[in-house]
């Protein structure tokens, strides 16, 4: 398979040289044949057994493993096969956002005003303007209302002003799956959100469910953070201990109506992440009930609109700079995140946050800035979720072989998951993964997801301290998972020397009890 390989390259060279020009795609000019020794042939066979194992008969697999100073191929098989890559989509989309935008990038969220003042009265519309931060809690919403009874006012006769007009108003990919829209995982993207938590799963709210005191009692359920932007319908009840049939929170498509059914034990919780169909409209509601909480009081309602360019601000956020927010966005594969960067390069490059100027600014990028050749992909959204986007491994390689030479890079590579460390924010998606062998807290790499698709791309360092890059993709397998294989790859490199002897060598990785079809994050499995 890996001579197939090299037979398209070779076709593609040969027509070129027909022509009389060298039209050979900048991402395969790096693709020089690894070193003829007894070390990198047992490598080359060891990974063949991997690649070619039974589980993924009638699938396919696509592997390149590179010397990261060097760029020399050390391993190939079809190297050029478009795959859907899941998540490591995110691979492309946080490191042209770092060119793009830059580190130091912040989001910047406002309430203004163009109202008059009468003492304590503001006698108008209070505008709360979304700057695109995933990462606004219901604190940092309480802050801006600090900051407005802080500069006096008490009273506001108008309406609470959402606006969103930062970013489109498309909300939701136009390539994911109608079925996903109720999980956090596929929150609508709005230039004005709000994140339960510090995962900052903007666009979500997380539903807890606790037993009553005795068993044929109604279950509790709270929202996080409290708000009306969703309905919740309660029919879930307590269960005797071990009784408890489980707990389903369930948003019915296209409402707000989150309905939590089953049973649960005494004793026991549950919690499940929900998104908000209408996030600009959760994050205004947010932010009057901390008005109130903080002595102002708003006769008017909440609606929707643009900021007046003549607004005055009374008070703003700022969120925490780019190169930090790459930690959760990295780590914990939040696809919101990727997202929101894409809308967010095209409203600063082309004044357009939309979808289309984004990937468009994504692509140029990647072919001036890293010289992929991208008439060999499909770029279709940032995270990854669309199964439309198809990106051959040789183009990841690429991108993480030319990101070593930017300023940036040391942040990114500390973001990107790393096996076998528990920390959910040092691990990541690879927390428990490769624990216990040569990969463990060696290998960083981004992780990714779906249905019938797996792949791992990143770094490695060899046993005689070279740096490796490696991006494997399998897709089209039927059931089960090929994270083991990954797994298996991924040692068998932190393993590698060029002193080893031509024996073959199995490697064993720890058996991990994880989700088959989705990033474990997106479950809270890891």
């Amino acid at each position: 398979m890996r001579g197939r390989t090299r037979s398209v390259v070779t076709s593609i060279v040969a027509g070129a040289l027909v022509g009389g020009v060298n039209l050979v795609p900048p991402v395969l000019e790096s693709w020089a044949p690894a070193p003829a020794d007894a070390a990198s042939d047992q490598l080359t066979a060891d990974l063949d057994e991997i690649v070619g194992d039974p589980s993924i008969d009638g699938g396919q697999a696509a592997v390149v493993v590179q010397d990261a100073a060097t760029g020399d191929t050390l391993y190939e098989h079809d190297p050029g096969q478009r795959l859907m890559p899941a998540s490591n989509e995110k691979l492309l989309t946080s490191a042209v956002a770092l060119d793009v935008l830059g580190p130091e990038h912040t989001f910047t969220t406002t309430v203004a005003t163009t109202a008059r003042r009468a003492g304590p009265v503001l006698r108008g519309e209070l505008y709360l303007r979304g700057g695109g931060d995933p990462t606004m809690l219901a604190e940092d919403y309480a802050d801006l209302a600090a900051q407005v009874a802080a500069s006096g006012v008490k009273v506001v006769t108008g309406d609470v002003v959402a606006d969103d007009t930062r970013f489109g108003d498309v909300r939701l990919g136009n390539d994911w799956a109608w079925d996903d829209e109720p999980y956090y995982y596929a929150a609508p993207v709005s230039a004005l959100t709000v994140a339960p938590n510090t995962d900052y799963d903007a666009g979500t709210v997380i539903v807890d469910v606790t037993p009553g005191t005795q068993p044929g009692e109604a279950a509790e359920v709270t929202v996080t953070p409290p708000t009306d932007a969703v309905t919740v319908v309660n029919e879930a009840t307590t269960a005797a201990d071990g009784a408890g049939s489980g707990i389903s929170v369930e948003r019915e498509h296209g409402t707000n109506v989150v309905t939590v059914t089953g049973s649960i034990d005494v004793g026991d919780t549950s919690r499940d992440w929900v998104s908000v169909p209408e996030p600009a409209d959760y994050a205004a509601d947010v932010f009057v009930r901390a008005l109130r909480a903080h002595g102002v009081r708003v006769i008017g309602e909440t609606s929707r609109g643009a900021t007046p360019e003549q607004a005055r601000v009374l008070a703003e956020h700022e969120s925490m700079p780019l190169s930090e927010l790459m930690i959760p966005f990295m780590k914990l594969s939040n696809n919101g995140h990727a997202e929101v960067l894409i809308k967010e390069m095209g409203r600063v490059v082309a004044d357009e946050g939309t979808w289309d100027a984004g990937l468009e600014i994504l692509r140029d990028e990647l072919a001036t800035g890293y010289g992929v050749d991208t008439s060999v992909m499909s770029n279709r959204d940032g995270s990854g979720l669309s199964r439309r986007n198809l990106i051959p491994p040789a183009v990841i390689a690429t991108v993480l072989r030319v990101a070593r030479d930017r300023s940036w890079f040391d942040a990114w590579y500390e973001a990107l998951p790393i096996a076998g460390e528990s920390d959910r924010m040092v691990g990541g998606t690879l927390r428990s993964r490769m624990a216990g062998t040569a990969a463990a807290g060696n290998v960083h790499a981004k992780t990714g997801t779906l249905t019938g698709a797996s792949a791992l791309s990143g770094y490695v360092t060899d046993a005689d301290g070279r740096e490796l890059i490696f991006s494997i993709m399998f897709n089209d397998f039927l059931g089960g998972k090929t994270s083991d294989l990954e797994d298996r790859i991924a040692v068998r490199l932190a393993e590698h020397s060029a002193e080893e002897s031509a024996t073959h060598r199995t490697v064993d990785v720890p058996a991990v009890d994880l989700p088959d079809d989705i990033e474990c994050s997106w479950a809270k499995a890891c």
